[in-house]
């Protein structure tokens, strides 16, 4: 927790005030605010945001420092997937070692809070979700990381990978996650039957990702609204990727949409320029919480994603033909206080009484601040400095 004075700051790209942070929370804003022998920071007229969200990511997996990847694989999922499950043993990926590298770059990119989907399965047990765990407690002040038990490799196929999931969520994973559950493990009732009685008998939320396309992926959809209402879930249960959404049949989607409103099942897009995806202001029109995240970040999978949700916002705003300045200003917001709703995050936002996660953006407008390359020139936790010029002030191994 610190106490310091931002002087010069633009709230949301509004008029120039100051703002007092004492014990970690913002207790005040003002024209012009006296110091009274707290610490200063000089922020030049700089845009002020709450602290960006990346809510969907895979802090295990990247190869960030390992050199470059040589992908032979291709773009079959179920290939990506057994071959980075081998490639973690060949490579000598250090699950803590290297989410570390993935979670600072974020930090110095502007984010204060991150959900990351950890594998587990039986050929590495609980080790991958150790290593990240280390990494939440290493990182305590400077990030807040909230993690997802992820069957990457298939749950019912694979024997044993159940009664890991159950394991992960008693070590400290905050959610139970699932994956296709028609195209994956080719039993979807089974397979959400299995997510959901884990997230019951533990109390926790659920995030499932769904690649599965078209009237398959709508499917599996109306299958987790089903099992929402059944266990009065409400609130709890996020969709990531849901591809479906994006089908041509408009008729199909309004229905599915108007579906995750009224069970308030949260979206989780990566605007991802490969697929149809979901229309976020079809999904913000009708109410649904919408966030984003960069996905995987220089791994296996791909070289292309960067830790930097100003980056995802300006994919998201191409990705969905976001042109106007308060379309843009939108992109910005789903990267930000959307992922903050889907997170369920206390205290979050630049009102006096919220805690003081905040990221400066050097920029004119919020429409330049989500497609602007600048580095970050401040980036504070709770009101102590985290990151500064687009670098963590914490030193990656």
């Amino acid at each position: 927790m610190s106490d310091i004075l931002l002087r010069n700051l633009r709230p949301m790209g509004g008029a120039a005030v100051d703002m007092r942070i004492t014990g970690g929370k913002i207790d005040e804003i003002a024209p012009s605010l006296q110091a009274d022998e707290l610490p200063v920071e000089e922020c030049k007229g700089a845009i002020a945001i709450p602290g960006l969200v990346e809510a969907h990511t895979h802090l295990d997996k990247t190869v960030m420092g390992l050199g470059w990847y040589k992908n032979a694989v291709g773009t079959e999922l179920r290939a990506m997937i057994d071959n980075e499950r081998a490639e973690r043993h060949r490579l000598g990926m250090d699950p803590h070692r290297q989410s570390m590298r993935h979670a600072l770059a974020l930090v110095g990119a502007g984010c204060t809070h991150a959900r990351s989907h950890v594998d587990i399965d039986t050929e590495h047990g609980l080790a991958i979700l150790e290593g990240v765990l280390a990494t939440r407690d290493a990182l305590q002040g400077i990030i807040d990381i909230e993690i997802v038990a992820f069957p990457q490799s298939g749950l019912l196929v694979r024997p044993g990978t159940l009664e890991l999931l159950d394991k992960a969520l008693s070590l400290g994973a905050d959610l139970v996650g699932g994956l296709d559950p028609s195209g994956m493990d080719r039993d979807p009732k089974g397979h959400l039957d299995a997510i959901f009685g884990l997230a019951e008998t533990h109390g926790k939320g659920v995030d499932i990702h769904l690649h599965e396309a078209g009237t398959l992926g709508a499917f599996s959809l109306d299958l987790i609204m089903e099992r929402t209402r059944a266990l009065g879930m409400q609130g709890r249960v996020a969709v990531s990727h849901a591809f479906c959404l994006g089908m041509n049949d408009w008729h199909a989607t309004e229905a599915l949409i108007a579906g995750l409103a009224e069970c308030d099942i949260a979206i989780l897009t990566t605007g991802a320029p490969s697929r149809e995806v979901p229309q976020v202001k079809r999904l913000h029109a009708a109410g649904v919480r919408l966030g984003a995240g960069c996905d995987g970040v220089h791994d296996t999978w791909s070289p292309l994603n960067r830790p930097d949700m100003i980056d995802r916002a300006r994919i998201i705003a191409m990705r969905n033909n976001l042109r106007s300045d308060a379309d843009l200003a939108l992109a910005l917001e789903i990267c930000s206080a959307g992922g903050a709703r889907v997170m369920g995050l206390q205290g979050y936002g630049l009102e006096v009484g919220c805690i003081a996660d905040l990221t400066l953006l050097d920029a004119e407008t919020l429409a330049e601040g989500a497609i602007s390359d600048a580095p970050r020139p401040l980036v504070l936790k709770a009101g102590c400095v985290t990151a500064r010029n687009g670098a963590a002030l914490r030193k990656a191994p």
